[in-house]
């Protein structure tokens, strides 16, 4: 595993500066590089990131389980070629934080959900971790399959909104919003529950089924879920499409016909 120094910079639209030592690297999903120094270079590696010495079947095996999380089958190396230190910077890809994690101080292996990996040093292996659990995989927010990180280095994820970390004892039980667990570690239990209440169901907003993480164990959450800020976008953007400019009027949609918006 490749070890490397990093700085995390700005507020709620963060990203994250690695510094690579001659002959360092870090790996990262495609698009998120920011900017790289002179004397860094990229090259794009087939599977999931882990070192490549397994040979083809390995990485074949790796590329098969990032196509199952519905991520590509290759990942960037960026490695620093020259004989100096190089910077390389990687950009939050909505608001939120950025999450740096050394998987040794966590036991090795992390859970996260689909796209929460951002980047890590080279030899952070970036597969897949089935719910075993049937109600998890129906109605737990991120299906059957979430990213299982493993490795000894540094890792990267990002969060949306602002974000909590709790560590829970054993037989602690927290009930959270199913879009908003980023990752946990091995030893919690996820599972669903029903909200238990039809009203509270049909009409509090809040969704069918609560995500039930219980310890002993690590959990991050987020506050604002990206599937949550896309929907608010879209609603917000079909009610500026159908009432035109006067959004903030109580004449809404007359307003528009009014105006002569609507021909």
């Amino acid at each position: 595993m490749h070890e490397i120094e990093y700085e995390v910079h700005g507020d709620d639209m963060q990203f994250v500066e690695i510094i690579l030592d001659p002959s360092e690297a870090v790996v990262a999903e495609a698009g998120g590089m920011m900017y790289m120094e002179q004397g860094i270079e990229m090259e794009t590696i087939f599977g999931d990131g882990s070192q490549q010495s397994g040979g083809f079947l390995n990485s074949l095996l790796g590329a098969g389980k990032r196509m199952l999380v519905g991520e590509s089958l290759f990942m960037t190396v960026f490695q620093n070629r020259s004989p100096r230190r190089t910077k390389v910077a990687f950009a939050a890809p909505y608001p939120g934080k950025i999450i740096p994690l050394h998987l040794q101080q966590i036991g090795g292996e992390l859970i996260a959900q689909k796209d929460a990996f951002l980047c890590g040093a080279k030899g952070v292996s970036v597969g897949i971790a089935f719910q075993k659990k049937i109600g998890v995989g129906l109605f737990g927010g991120e299906g059957f399959i979430m990213e299982r990180l493993q490795g000894d280095g540094w890792a990267f994820l990002h969060a949306g909104g602002t974000l909590l970390c709790r560590d829970l004892s054993p037989g602690e039980t927290l009930r959270v919003d199913t879009g908003c667990v980023v990752a946990y570690t091995p030893s919690i239990d996820f599972d669903i529950q029903y909200v238990g209440k039809i009203k509270s169901a049909l009409f509090g907003g809040e969704g069918l089924f609560f995500a039930t993480l219980r310890g002993p164990g690590r959990v991050w959450l987020q506050s604002l879920p990206f599937s949550r800020m896309a929907d608010r976008i879209v609603r917000a953007s079909k009610v500026s499409g159908s009432g035109g400019r006067e959004e903030g009027s109580m004449l809404g949609g007359l307003g528009g016909l009014l105006a002569g918006d609507n021909e």
